[in-house]
């Protein structure tokens, strides 16, 4: 009984045009669209047309242009190499402002700062009791089910729920290793107006943040085994770890080529287990590993890639109202795409 060949469509003229770009061979596609049920014939005719095509023939341009601009990445990232300590995070005590923004900010490197906010009252303050005392009422919104989603952190706005914060306290308190729900940035909309009383307690860091920015900070909260997927940001950041630990994985902006790139900010690397065999360009890549500490301050510079998992229960601020300029965004404009 003869089967009828599958017919193409634009998708999948879409498919053999980037797959050329990539640089696959053709006769690879040819073997693959059979595969898939295509006649022989006609798929070697679909691979020609795209070959012989002047908008591929300008797509092929485009790209040229795109690999240089990688080309310069990796120049930045190759003398980046050559530094002394360009193998670690650095870690300094109580780092003088103008050092901060000339040697860290400006020159787009991470730091982890120490001392840095121990006048906070959260610092001797902020536990589960405390919080229980001071909010446990006011309804806050925390993201659920987000294990059963694998693409959680994309779709997190249909993960929202609402509960009193005493509820949400009791969860993180007892709850073992989940990824399963977590009060991120993203929820701060609301939480902020609802947990006032717990951003009385977060002063400004005046000697890096503005003190006159409208912007005073992100809440997150969550139990041990909390995830935030390999992204960049759009701004310069700072990560406030103020109860329990964190680990961090992150990598230069320069390697932003290597990072699996698919959608907006998101990488498909699982920062959890990096594949190396899925995902071959990550041995290209360099990725730092800390742990941040209760007390501790991380400066993540705009675009480095990074992927947080918690440690223990864990409570964390993060700002964005530096002293510096820190507007990037207004010039980005590949939200849902690349």
């Amino acid at each position: 009984m003869s089967t009828v060949p599958r017919s193409f469509d634009d998708d999948w003229r879409r498919w053999i045009a980037e797959n050329l770009l990539l640089d696959a061979a053709p006769a690879a596609l040819h073997e693959a669209l059979i595969e898939h049920g295509f006649d022989a014939a006609q798929a070697a005719r679909e691979i020609d047309a795209v070959l012989a095509s002047p908008y591929f023939h300008g797509a092929t341009r485009l790209r040229n242009r795109l690999r240089k601009r990688d080309w310069i990445l990796s120049v930045y990232g190759t003398l980046d190499r050559m530094r002394a300590d360009s193998g670690e995070i650095e870690r300094r005590e109580r780092l003088p402002r103008d050092e901060f923004f000339e040697q860290y900010y400006c020159r787009n490197r991470p730091v982890i700062i120490t001392g840095a906010f121990d006048f906070w009252p959260a610092r001797t303050a902020w536990n589960f009791d405390y919080f229980r005392e001071r909010c446990g009422e006011c309804e806050v919104e925390v993201q659920f089910g987000r294990e059963s989603d694998a693409d959680y952190e994309i779709n997190q706005p249909r993960l929202r729920r609402s509960m009193r914060f005493a509820d949400y306290v009791d969860l993180v308190e007892r709850s073992g290793p989940t990824n399963d729900f977590y009060m991120t940035a993203n929820n701060t909309s609301k939480n902020r107006a609802a947990l006032a009383a717990l951003w009385a307690d977060v002063l400004v860091i005046d000697a890096y943040l503005d003190a006159a920015s409208a912007d005073t900070g992100f809440f997150w909260m969550g139990p041990p085994g909390t995830k935030t997927p390999f992204h960049h940001d759009l701004t310069n950041n700072f990560m406030a770890q103020v109860i329990g630990r964190k680990k961090i994985k992150l990598a230069p902006l320069s390697d932003t080529p290597q990072m699996a790139n698919h959608l907006h900010c998101y990488s498909q690397v699982d920062g959890a287990a990096i594949d190396y065999e899925r995902f071959p360009s990550m041995r290209d890549a360099r990725v730092f590993e800390c742990t941040l500490a209760p007390g501790e301050l991380l400066f993540l510079p705009i675009g480095w890639w990074h992927y947080v998992e918690g440690l223990d229960a864990s409570v964390t601020m993060t700002f964005t109202n530096f002293l510096r300029g820190n507007d990037f965004a207004s010039r980005y404009d590949t939200y849902h795409e690349l």
